[in-house]
């Protein structure tokens, strides 16, 4: 019986983990580079249709980013949604693709990036 009680524990440990884990951790910022940019603009909105007809909007933005380092390169990223202007993003991207991206303060920026953004 004890064996049981274990085992069922530790079953129970390994589900709640694991939805932890998906709950808490965006799988596409995993092994990743951060680049971080400054929001100018509308971003060009792009409508379109699925197969059933019902329409969708995202916004293309296409904007030079900056890695801790400093060092320039510029990316194009869609958001399904239009992102407030003058906002602070890191970029996370993986081969050369913008795989997410979350708002941060100027603070949490790196010196050598927030002197490039200004």
């Amino acid at each position: 019986m004890k064996k049981l009680i274990i085992f069922v524990s530790v079953i129970l440990v390994m589900v709640v983990g694991a939805f932890f884990f998906l709950q808490n951790v965006n799988i596409n910022r995993i092994g990743t580079d951060n680049y971080y940019v400054q929001i100018k603009g509308m971003g060009e909105k792009i409508e379109s249709k699925s197969s059933s007809g019902e329409k969708f909007v995202t916004y293309e933005y296409t904007l030079p980013a900056f890695n801790e380092d400093g060092q320039e390169k510029t990316f194009t990223f869609t958001s399904n949604k239009q992102l407030r202007e003058e906002a602070y993003l890191n970029l996370f991207v993986k081969d050369e693709k913008v795989k997410s991206y979350k708002e941060v303060k100027i603070e949490d920026i790196s010196n050598e990036a927030k002197e490039k953004l200004k």
